[in-house]
């Protein structure tokens, strides 16, 4: 299974595809960051986002979305640009017929970590193990969407499961 995780941002959106199965060994297809300026019209910075992860999915061809569960924070305009950016995330998996997940940050760090309340860096500590790479994935939200693949790739299915039962 190829999964593309989602850390929803308007600023920095993290991106990261993974392949891989429950009990095999996961592998990194791509990871990155699209990124838009603060400076910019909100409607220009939706669409930018947009043709990032329409292109990602192109060209990376993934089985499946999986996105952060935006969770209520202090700041509201941080949650309304997180939650925005998330929405595009979705209706762009939508639109090419893919099954879109929503994960709780708490549900990702577990899936990686064993802990869902680990920090940053041991999120990104377990991503780097588990996908056997030379150096950590930058900036953090570039780990966090790798995360969210991976709590995808060994539990997504599961859940599917029971959803459908």
């Amino acid at each position: 299974m190829r999964v593309l995780g989602v850390d929803p941002g308007l600023t920095r959106c993290g991106v990261g595809v993974v392949d891989g199965a429950p009990g095999r060994a996961l592998r990194l297809v791509s990871v990155g960051v699209i990124r838009t300026s603060p400076d910019d019209e909100i409607g220009t910075r939706l669409v930018a986002l947009e043709r990032g992860l329409e292109e990602l999915i192109e060209q990376a061809r993934p089985d499946a979305v999986a996105v952060e569960r935006v969770f209520s924070q202090h700041n509201v305009s941080t949650v309304m640009g997180t939650a925005q950016a998330g929405a595009i995330a979705i209706v762009c998996g939508a639109r090419h017929g893919l099954p879109v997940a929503l994960h709780t940050p708490s549900e990702a760090k577990a899936a990686v970590t064993g802990n869902g309340r680990a920090d940053k860096l041991q999120v990104t500590t377990m991503v780097t193990r588990l996908l056997r790479l030379d150096a950590p994935p930058k900036p953090a939200d570039a780990a966090d969407a790798l995360a969210l693949a991976i709590c995808h790739v060994w539990r997504g299915g599961a859940q599917a499961r029971l959803q459908a039962a």
